[in-house]
């Protein structure tokens, strides 16, 4: 089974872009680049094509070689095609966790998103985050916290692994 991105984390950011990687995200990183090795750097890659997103999606090279499989899957010069290869391969940038455990967030990367000193990080599974911290507790932590606030008090979300339920 393939490592997962677990947990969550506040890091400062540098003039210069640079910011730390959780060290827990390093070895899932490590795990996912079939190319790392003891003493080299591991590969990832940052989307940020979606124009609708305020954060960035961070794919380990396998998770990304996934992705390029199905969009190489589907018929050339397809709508649907052409905007996923627009967004995974256009909208994207290869990244790399230097010795120190840093990586280097590109200006276009930061202003994206609008982050300055800090950078939130949290694990999405196969992936993780980037967010400028503001924007993640006034957008998407509101979300989650109003949608369980729709639910009964005693509601088990281990019940939505098992799909949707016959009415």
């Amino acid at each position: 089974m393939v490592r997962r991105f677990r947990g969550e984390s506040h890091h400062k950011v540098d003039s210069k872009g640079r910011v730390s990687i959780p060290a827990s995200f390093r070895r899932v990183l490590e795990a996912g680049d079939p190319n790392w090795t003891d003493g080299l750097s591991p590969e990832f890659v940052i989307v940020y094509g979606d124009h609708r997103r305020k954060y960035l999606e961070c794919y380990t090279m396998e998770a990304i070689d996934e992705v390029d499989e199905k969009i190489a899957a589907l018929p050339r010069g397809s709508k649907e095609r052409r905007l996923l290869e627009r967004l995974f391969s256009g909208q994207s940038e290869p990244a790399r966790v230097d010795e120190t455990g840093r990586i280097v967030l590109s200006a276009k990367l930061r202003q994206k998103i609008g982050i300055e000193a800090e950078a939130f990080f949290i694990a999405a599974g196969d992936t993780f985050q980037i967010w400028k911290p503001e924007t993640y507790e006034q957008e998407e932590l509101a979300k989650t916290e109003a949608w369980l606030d729709e639910l009964p008090e005693d509601f088990d979300p281990l019940v939505l692994l098992d799909g949707p339920q016959a009415g």
